[in-house]
């Protein structure tokens, strides 16, 4: 009776921590790591096992309690001693457009600031057909992602008060208005409308967002995210160089800081460059 009495005391613990991420129980299953059919299990009723130790220790880790709380061993929700991460791990399979990672990483920032400096323009920004363009390779194993779900959950997480600051380089939004490098075939309708997107996201979510452009030629940055105080993933192409320990994420911070601070444009100009930029597209 008491093993059945702790593993019900853990199924209430489980369903309080899914409820506050928002996530449905596939989605949650995703985010912590944890086989969905497991988890399955592990909210069911009929079910009076406990988890094995390495699931109890995912959820514990990537929720941020405690794993005696979790049990339902003690009422101390916070984790008492902190849990040992490593302070650097390689993600692999980062070549495809922001994913389950990304949005979990957001998740686990738990509402605090995110601010990243993207290789052209955030994700989040673009419109499918620009997304599509871009990623036309790495969307041949998934022809159909949700691309507006994802795009959704991250108007959600700015709506109920995530801050994000994201830095752009001058130099990717003028190639991209004009179709060349990275862009060269993309067509002009299709530019217009990601430039008209791009300048309805920032003055619909400022300030809450805020997009700085700074100048390739005063400054250069390697693509990088800070998620709040949890961690900064580094772009490397076709992987994420994760790093977890404090000191690092403050250095990437002040990075960040830098960079504002060089800004050719800052984020209340924003919106009169960008139309600078589509009317030249409408132009040419």
């Amino acid at each position: 009776m008491a093993h059945a009495a702790t593993a019900q005391g853990f199924r209430d613990r489980l369903e309080q921590v899914i409820g506050r991420t928002g996530l449905n129980h596939a989605a949650f299953s995703r985010h912590v790591g944890v086989d969905r059919s497991t988890l399955s299990q592990l909210v069911s009723p009929a079910n009076d096992r406990l988890p094995r130790a390495e699931t109890l220790m995912a959820i514990a880790t990537h929720c941020r309690v405690s794993m005696d709380w979790l049990l339902g061993l003690s009422q101390r929700e916070e984790v008492g001693a902190p849990l040992v991460e490593t302070a650097l791990t390689i993600e692999t399979q980062a070549h495809a457009p922001f994913d389950h990672r990304f949005l979990r990483w957001l998740t686990d920032a738990d509402g605090r600031k995110l601010r990243t400096v993207p290789v052209s323009f955030p994700d989040f920004m673009k419109t499918d057909a620009v997304m599509r363009f871009e990623y036309a390779v790495a969307l041949e194993a998934d022809p159909y992602p949700d691309l507006a779900a994802r795009r959704q959950q991250i108007r959600d997480a700015l709506d109920q008060g995530t801050e994000i600051e994201a830095c752009v380089a001058l130099q990717a939004l003028e190639a991209f208005a004009h179709g060349q490098g990275a862009w060269a075939g993309i067509g002009a309708e299709e530019r217009r409308e990601q430039l008209a997107e791009t300048i309805g996201f920032v003055d619909g979510f400022y300030p809450a967002f805020r997009l700085f452009l700074y100048d390739l030629r005063q400054t250069y940055s390697a693509p990088f995210t800070v998620f709040g105080q949890s961690r900064v993933a580094v772009y490397l192409g076709p992987s994420y160089m994760v790093l977890n320990a404090s000191e690092h994420i403050r250095m990437f911070a002040r990075r960040f800081d830098d960079i504002i601070r060089t800004s050719a444009v800052q984020p209340h100009e924003v919106t009169h460059h960008l139309e600078g930029l589509r009317a030249a597209v409408s132009a040419a």
